[in-house]
């Protein structure tokens, strides 16, 4: 099918559908992270924002995995219920939009092409497909032919698979598919997520493209996404393992246009929240695997809290879920006195 190059446009702001964000920032989605529970976590922080559950494999909706099943949950006052997925077949990615949709389970679709993970590019889904821009979009083409217009699709992509050299065709692909917007995580499959992210290849993309395009890659603080927004062009922005790092890094970020930022979170803040979400993993996940999130979490936050490395350390051999829980609980009620011995000296 010929692509013909479309003419680019300014920058239109942000909507998912008929759901206009507070500010123009998505949560990435994570895989084993972003479930429902750390997005009630991040739309507590700051709501009206756009968060997108962890990525699913088209395949197993259309089998009706029940794994998978669990995954695609959301709470009953998240809006909009966005889902990501992937795969390599138009017609059985078609498939899997059609059910979810027609089960009224998700308001917006993102389909995965970045994913640089051996597993999914094995199975020949996430970043592999970058190789082919005409397969990139017969999938786009056929999602967006098999959900109600109503329902906005949006595709994930980065530069490329080895390198860069099919980046602005990839885009034309998705452009031309009849998608609503793109968001671009700035490095190829072969960078991974060593930095540096190539923001200035976003611009490139914005030129020939004639829908909204979302930066994505790098973006750990406030003073990082003031720069990409200004290397980019861009107008929107989609946060990923900075929020892992930061957890209030939406509502700060968000926040970019306020003569006054948010306080920045302190790490006596940090515990209860692990606490909370931990909870939240108990009650609506199987017990066996309410640590790993928790666990993962952790390990990013190791990144911005020095403590969090030895809070990590007392629990990453744990397994039963009741001794997690009873540590967790035990360092809420440490820094909870630390706060009081605090006050009172």
């Amino acid at each position: 099918m010929e692509m013909v190059s479309p003419t680019a446009t300014a920058p239109t702001p942000l909507r998912i559908g008929s759901f206009t964000p507070a500010a123009p920032v998505v949560l990435a989605p994570m895989a084993g992270v972003t479930n429902a529970a750390f997005r009630r976590i991040c739309r507590e922080f700051a709501p009206g924002l756009v968060y997108v559950n962890e990525m699913v494999m088209s395949d197993a909706v259309v089998h009706r995995n029940p794994k998978t099943d669990r995954m695609m949950t959301f709470a009953a006052d998240e809006h909009p219920r966005s889902l990501q997925l992937y795969g390599s077949d138009p017609s059985k990615v078609g498939q899997a939009v059609a059910r979810v949709c027609d089960e009224g389970r998700v308001d917006h679709i993102d389909l995965n092409f970045g994913c640089p993970a051996k597993t999914v590019n094995r199975s020949d889904g996430g970043s592999i497909i970058l190789r082919e821009p005409q397969r990139v979009h017969a999938i786009a083409a056929a999602v967006r032919a098999a959900v109600p217009k109503q329902v906005p699709v949006t595709v994930k992509t980065r530069l490329g698979y080895e390198d860069q050299s099919l980046f602005l065709d990839i885009v034309r692909a998705v452009d031309t598919a009849g998608v609503n917007e793109l968001t671009v995580h700035a490095r190829t499959k072969n960078h991974g997520y060593r930095p540096p992210a190539y923001w200035e290849e976003i611009a490139r993309a914005r030129e020939v493209s004639s829908i909204n395009v979302i930066a994505n890659g790098e973006i750990w603080n406030p003073a990082d996404a003031l720069r990409c927004l200004q290397v980019t062009g861009c107008t929107d922005l989609m946060l990923g393992r900075g929020v892992l790092c930061r957890p209030d890094l939406p509502r700060q970020v968000a926040a970019l246009n306020n003569t006054q930022a948010p306080e920045s979170l302190h790490w006596e803040q940090i515990p209860p929240l692990l606490l909370h979400f931990f909870e939240l993993n108990l009650a609506n996940y199987d017990a066996r695997y309410a640590p790993n999130p928790v666990k993962q979490w952790l390990a990013y936050l190791r990144a911005y809290f020095p403590q969090a490395a030895l809070l990590f350390e007392s629990i990453k051999r744990l397994r039963d879920p009741q001794a997690l829980h009873a540590r967790l609980r035990a360092e809420v009620e440490r820094v909870q006195l630390d706060i009081k011995m605090t006050a009172t000296a």
